[in-house]
């Protein structure tokens, strides 16, 4: 944004956090700003890239998803990214995917229907050229699972 962002706008992120649908006006009451310039700043903070877009979040369990397992992937070499980075992409099973440093080189989160299904992405993972080692961690509960961190405000 043109100046940095205040304490509205931390308070209208906070209601489309909770909210990516909530109503300009129903913002407007909680915060108790106008309607039009909770618009606006929506609006700012949009064109500056801040909001990047508003997304569906999903009940996995409901969908079928009960497996969630974090896997740890080691390349031989740096030069095997680009191509595994390529099938992350393509694997819709891969919600995420974490570039690391350390012991392994990412972390991907893996949502899928079944050990099964788990076991047919692995061995599609330790099949690409130059992944090295694999380590698979089944999620037991998700604790905490936020898609957005918002910073906390001190004073302004």
């Amino acid at each position: 944004m043109d100046k940095v962002m205040d304490k509205i706008d931390y308070a209208i992120l906070s209601c489309l956090k909770k909210n990516a649908r909530m109503k300009a006006s129903d913002i407007s009451k909680e915060i108790n700003l106008s309607v039009s310039a909770i618009i606006e700043r929506i609006r700012k903070m949009e064109s500056n890239d801040i909001i990047e877009s508003y997304t569906l979040t999903l009940n996995q369990k409901k969908l079928g998803n009960d497996l969630i397992a974090l896997m740890e992937v080691s390349l031989e070499h740096p030069k095997y990214y680009d191509d595994f980075a390529q099938m992350v992409l393509k694997t819709e099973s891969i919600q995420s995917c974490y570039y690391l440093t350390g012991e392994y080189d990412f972390m991907l989160k893996i949502l899928t229907d079944s050990s099964d299904s788990l076991e047919r992405i692995h061995r599609v993972i330790k099949s690409l050229q130059g992944v090295s080692a694999t380590k698979t961690h089944f999620v037991l509960k998700s604790v905490k699972n936020d898609m957005a961190v918002i910073p906390e405000i001190e004073t302004m």
